[in-house]
């Protein structure tokens, strides 16, 4: 397996016409293992804990249906899936969520497992959300095993996905984030969210703090503004063009890491692989819903 995303899928309900709701299945860490499989075709998975009802049986199916593997996704009789709602103003999107039957939150419940899922990955992709929907004693037991696999080669994405309400404190938060860091090759930030929650005053403070960190490699994402990416103490600002006007900006950033990833799993330069998360995410801000069809994706 070249890529496998670690994560919690749920129900998505976004709006639709006349007032009502579209149901889907979406998920940051599940998003970007879209987007990837779409782009690369192939050797895609997806590892989460989904419950043994009849939601999650969809969800599944709908997982396996997009030629994501689903081989590393283990049941739980005891949760289901959380779910989550769209409101829309403008383009931009707010949340409201109903996680707290989540069967994902048990993840790193079960470390033997969660050793064999990541074992013979050659990148695995986690993000702040991933940790958020942990205990702290559990949150532990995923950034060892993903230290454990780094040691046997893998490559450790992460988008710290800052979401100040998935955590006890913003505080915890923070030092959350700045642990995982330490366990990760590529750091996915947004300087949006970093500067407002790590008081970044630059992309370059970002780029800087990752690095510092341990990240071998940064990508600064910058909200379809100019990006910066840092590479070994090397670093570049990356201009992506004309800005588009979004429809549904649900999915930026994930759509963004599966163009970014992929590209760089094929040998792309830095520079090539953020120009490609950038087309990808333009594409997907102007279709609504975090999921755009695949066959409407243009490579």
């Amino acid at each position: 397996m070249k890529f496998l995303s670690l994560g919690e899928a749920m129900v998505e309900l976004s709006p639709a016409e006349g007032g009502l709701f579209r149901r889907g299945f979406a998920g940051d860490t599940l998003n970007t293992a879209w987007y990837m499989q779409a782009l690369m075709g192939a050797g895609v998975g997806y590892a989460t804990v989904l419950g043994h009802d009849a939601m999650s049986d969809a969800m599944a199916a709908f997982i396996g249906a997009a030629g994501i593997d689903t081989s590393r996704i283990r049941r739980d009789d005891s949760r289901s899936v959380g779910l989550y709602m769209i409101s829309l103003a403008d383009g931009e999107r707010s949340f409201t969520y109903w996680r707290g039957q989540s069967a994902a939150r048990l993840l790193a419940d079960d470390p033997d497992w969660l050793g064999q899922v990541l074992a013979g990955v050659e990148m695995i992709y986690v993000s702040g959300i991933t940790l958020a929907i942990l205990e702290p004693a559990r949150r532990a037991v995923l950034l060892d095993a993903l230290q454990t696999a780094r040691e046997a080669g893998a490559r450790v994405a992460f988008d710290p996905n800052l979401r100040p309400r998935l955590w006890s404190s913003t505080t915890e938060m923070c030092a959350a984030i700045t642990e995982a860091a330490a366990c990760c090759d590529i750091a996915l930030p947004s300087f949006d969210d970093e500067a407002e929650h790590f008081g970044d005053i630059s992309l370059q403070a970002t780029a800087e703090r990752y690095a510092k960190g341990g990240a071998a490699e940064v990508m600064v994402k910058n909200g379809g503004g100019a990006m910066l990416t840092w590479y070994r103490g090397a670093m570049a600002p990356v201009n992506p063009g004309a800005p588009v006007t979004p429809v549904d900006t649900t999915g930026a950033g994930d759509s963004f890491n599966g163009g970014y990833l992929s590209a760089r799993l094929a040998g792309a330069s830095l520079e090539e692989a953020a120009r490609k998360g950038h087309a990808v995410a333009a594409q997907v801000v102007r279709h609504p819903g975090a999921l755009m069809p695949m066959d409407l994706l243009k490579g």
